[in-house]
């Protein structure tokens, strides 16, 4: 591990912070607009059991979300992210059907893969109708697609009835990847996060399994004002919920294992424009309590009214405080997601340009653990 700079250590024994952060990896771009789709967009990420990298993303034949005849597209890579795999479609139909904002979560205990998304005939979030007919074309339903070969073949499955209230209007998966609880009387949870519009409010929600996937349920709403988000396990084993809003992320916590959450409030540090964002533990496998389990990396587009200058945060505390910031890119990008890879970096795919490219990079951690060991024995 790399020893941070004398300067870096004593800013930190005073209280001070340095204001950036660099350790890129080289960059690949897995989809560029007008090859192949006239569109990219939506990016999610993942590392299976036997540490495969899966990226995901909507082939989309405008930049309109779904009601569209959008395709998932999937790409894999065996060698942390150096090279991938060809482009697999693993859902697509004739228009008017679509399927679109993927999010990748890895069931740690079985090996399998959950791909959750959104399947549209005639309506999407905002014109989808209440009811949970799961053949009813105006209802935006609930997918998922699952693999137990590591990617290669998907199976698809409908959960709309089971997680949608019948009040609601459209729900829809937050992209990006949801999580598996490590600790407490929910360990081996799955907890998809999921977006929804009620009474012409929106908020968020989790939707959960506690038998791998064979059945799931929605935990209470979050909100209003909760749009897109992600949860992330924190040291003590409560769960953790950073939300899209406008100017600076929301935030609130679970002690129940994602099923309810208390606290809302705005997060002052952490500016964003409205966007989608990331959230992870550095150290997944960290033990409960251990130092190691509150150090949590954050990317977003850092700026309070437009989508660019993508960075990644980092906190010691499980989010109490935000430390130096790691450029990833500081001009125009949108969406953003994190997986920590087996060596140990972390690997983060976004939405680089004006929706131009889905690019992966890595960013080297190390200085950022090794600011947290420093804090931590002060």
């Amino acid at each position: 591990m790399r020893i941070p700079p004398l300067a870096l250590i004593s800013a930190l024994v005073v209280g001070m912070v340095p204001a950036t952060v660099r350790g890129q990896g080289a960059r690949v771009d897995l989809a560029h607009k007008g090859e192949g789709y006239p569109v990219y967009r939506i990016p999610a990420l993942a590392v299976t059991t036997r540490g495969t990298l899966i990226a995901a993303y909507d082939g989309r034949p405008s930049g309109a979300d779904v009601p569209s005849n959008i395709a998932l597209v999937v790409r894999r890579s065996r060698d942390l992210g150096a090279t991938w795999d060809a482009p697999q479609v693993v859902r697509a139909d004739s228009a008017p059907f679509g399927f679109g904002d993927p999010s990748l979560l890895v069931d740690r205990e079985t090996g399998r893969i959950f791909l959750f998304h959104a399947a549209s005939v005639r309506q999407g979030f905002f014109g989808s109708a209440t009811g949970v007919r799961e053949d009813d074309p105006n209802v935006l339903q609930a997918d998922y697609s699952w693999s137990d070969d590591d990617g290669a073949t998907w199976q698809h499955r409908r959960i709309t009835a089971q997680i949608k209230d019948p009040a609601w209007g459209g729900l829809f998966a937050s992209s990006g990847a949801g999580i598996q609880l490590r600790y407490g009387p929910h360990a081996g949870r799955l907890l998809q996060q999921y977006v929804v519009r009620f009474n012409g409010a929106i908020y968020g929600a989790s939707a959960y399994s506690d038998d791998h996937g064979t059945s799931w349920r929605m935990g209470n709403l979050v909100g209003p004002g909760v749009d897109e988000n992600k949860t992330v396990e924190l040291a003590d084993g409560r769960v953790m919920l950073n939300g899209r809003a406008k100017g600076v992320r929301r935030v609130a916590w679970s002690s129940d294992g994602g099923v309810t959450y208390t606290g809302l409030r705005d997060d002052s540090t952490l500016v964003d424009p409205g966007n989608n964002a990331a959230i992870v533990r550095m150290y997944p496998e960290a033990r409960e309590g251990t130092p190691e389990a509150q150090w949590l990396l954050f990317s977003n587009t850092s700026h309070r009214s437009e989508r660019r200058n993508l960075t990644i945060a980092f906190s010691c505390n499980s989010g109490a405080s935000w430390m130096a910031k790691q450029d990833v890119e500081p001009g125009l990008a949108a969406y953003s997601t994190i997986a920590m890879l087996p060596n140990g970096t972390a690997g983060v795919l976004f939405e680089r340009g004006d929706y131009e490219w889905i690019t992966f990079t890595t960013m080297d951690v190390q200085d950022m653990t090794a600011w947290c060991r420093v804090a931590d024995a002060r």
